[in-house]
């Protein structure tokens, strides 16, 4: 018997731009991996809940070596949501989906007058309006809040709480306590920098090299300072 079906309903597809993580190992994946534990376990929490792109761009490996990969990266609950930079050959049955046409900070797609705000703990909304190339909070980050702009700058009218995070695709000014996790320059940018009235930071980070709160000079603590890339190494000055 043939089934007719008589309510025609059709499947919705949209297309959206989402935010991600990337992660670029380098050779030899063993030194690569006791490095990322090391993130991992001075910054709890930071891949939780969080999508991760893998470039293999500049690695040398064949399929069974990416896959060893992969599985050691889900052992420690990084979820990779995809494959950039890989030979076609190299992605197989079951794997990540290769990825493709990954846009630098200036052509990331953002809706107009709205920047991405995402708590992953606990959902709380910031209400806040925008520049094209600045975002302007008005009030604290609290603990499990995260403020991503990939647009520009990131301006906090108070403090960002331990457990809280600021992402920005240039730098971050904080007029209180950076308390919690600071990245600027997050989709390629080495010009950009970290300033905040008093640093207590778990971690900071411009354009993927980073320093956890033990790192970082211990007169610097609770200081006014401003912090930039030179030399593949992140620097720090008080502020006067």
């Amino acid at each position: 018997m043939t089934k007719l079906l008589t309510d025609a309903r059709s499947i919705r597809i949209k297309g959206r731009s989402f935010l991600a993580v990337m992660l670029s190992p380098d050779l030899p994946l063993d030194d690569w991996l006791v490095r990322l534990d090391d993130l991992a376990a001075r910054s709890a929490g930071f891949f939780l809940g969080r999508p991760v792109v893998l470039d293999i761009s500049e690695l040398d490996i064949d399929r069974a070596q990416l896959k060893e990969l992969i599985a050691a990266l889900g052992e420690r609950n990084v979820s990779i949501m995809g494959i950039e930079g890989g030979r076609p050959s190299l992605i197989g049955p079951g794997m990540p989906p290769a990825l493709k046409g990954g846009r630098p900070v200036s052509d990331f797609e953002m809706p107009q007058n709205e920047p991405v705000l995402e708590a992953p703990r606990k959902p709380d909304a910031i209400e806040t309006r925008q520049t094209p190339q600045s975002l302007v909070i008005r009030e604290p980050v609290r603990s499990g809040q995260s403020v991503i702009f990939a647009e520009g700058d990131v301006t906090i009218i108070g403090s960002v709480s331990s457990g809280a995070e600021v992402i920005a695709g240039g730098s971050i000014h904080v007029y209180g306590a950076l308390r919690g996790r600071a990245m600027a320059g997050s989709l390629g940018n080495a010009s950009a920098r970290i300033f905040c009235r008093r640093l207590e930071a778990e971690l900071v980070a411009i354009d993927g090299i980073y320093k956890m709160a033990e790192d970082l000079e211990p007169g610097l603590r609770g200081q006014a300072v401003q912090l930039w890339l030179e030399d593949d190494a992140i620097k720090a000055e008080k502020l006067s």
